[in-house]
């Protein structure tokens, strides 16, 4: 199990509120916030990364400003949300290090990629209180995880050469010619040993997909020990999340991650309908979210003496 080193902890107490959970507004996203803009392919080519980013301040704002952390690009987003103002002053930043997309092996697999120039002194230099790395895992396939377990592996050693945070996100995938059923059937087993895989790599701290019920969180939190993980929305709608988030914090979750959840319906081209629909829409989310981690998250003495031995002094 790796445990976090006091600047470490310092940059996870950051991204939490004040009742010790995470809530993160993500919106590194670049490819999937394009198709949530239009549907057609021409017009997505033609959105600029400054109007993403753009977006993405607005999103910072708007609504990462009532969480406790945003998470951005460096493609995008950085420096100009610190440069400009944006980001508030009181609101934590996380800077991803993973490229939009991916690359598709012979065999189907899904090979993660790397922004370049993007490091763990990179993302001390943009203001970052830490940094995220996703990379595609399939568990089941041990052949299609090399090339992404070797990113995660190198991220983790040069994040902790840096002594800066790292959040470790996986996301699985449905091979070709897997069904739907088959693919939804293994998911829960996918997400454990992804889990498993992503803390063997030295993961100090978590971004998961939702494992698939209460049971399997509670298994996911048995698993992790004492390395916090926080449940992500997968562009889920907000009612089928909020179900989500519930399970996740009653059985051992230590907050959230979300993005598309929030905010996929509220962003336009047009600036002043995205901020509108930010505020009547996506905040009033954000409200539920906080009420059902409150309801389930209030750190006790044993959970502060748990990160407490998290420090290596």
């Amino acid at each position: 199990m790796s445990h976090m080193s006091t600047s470490e902890l310092r940059g996870y107490q950051q991204i939490c509120g004040r009742n010790g959970a995470m809530l993160v507004i993500a919106c590194d996203q670049r490819g999937a916030m394009r198709s949530l803009l239009t549907s057609d392919t021409e017009q997505q080519k033609a959105i600029s990364e400054k109007q993403l980013g753009r977006i993405k301040a607005d999103i910072t704002q708007y609504l990462a400003s009532q969480a406790s952390c945003v998470l951005v690009d460096p493609v995008c987003a950085v420096p100009d949300l610190v440069d400009d103002g944006v980001i508030a002053r009181d609101t934590a930043l996380l800077i991803g290090l993973d490229a939009s997309g991916w690359d598709t092996t012979p065999e189907g697999y899904r090979n993660s990629r790397l922004v370049e120039g993007i490091n763990a002194r990179r993302v001390r230099e943009l203001g970052g209180n830490g940094g995220k790395i996703m990379v595609y895992l399939r568990a089941d396939r041990p052949e299609a995880n090399e090339h992404n377990l070797a990113i995660l592996r190198h991220c983790v050693e040069d994040f902790a050469r840096e002594d800066l945070l790292l959040v470790v996100e996986f996301l699985t995938y449905p091979l070709e010619g897997e069904s739907d059923a088959d693919y939804k059937s293994k998911v829960p087993s996918l997400i454990f040993e992804g889990t498993k895989l992503s803390l063997e790599c030295g993961a100090k701290v978590l971004k998961i997909p939702y494992p698939g019920s209460a049971k399997d969180c509670a298994a996911i939190t048995e698993l992790a020990g004492e390395v916090p993980w926080a449940v992500l929305s997968a562009g889920v709608d907000h009612t089928t999340f909020l179900g989500q988030v519930a399970d996740a914090m009653s059985n051992g979750a230590s907050g959230v991650i979300a993005g598309r959840a929030l905010w996929k319906d509220c962003i336009s081209l047009d600036r002043n309908v995205t901020r509108e629909k930010l505020e009547t829409l996506a905040v009033p989310r954000l409200r539920e979210i906080q009420a059902v981690i409150g309801k389930y998250f209030s750190p006790s003495e044993q959970q502060s003496a748990t990160r407490e031995e998290q420090v290596n002094v």
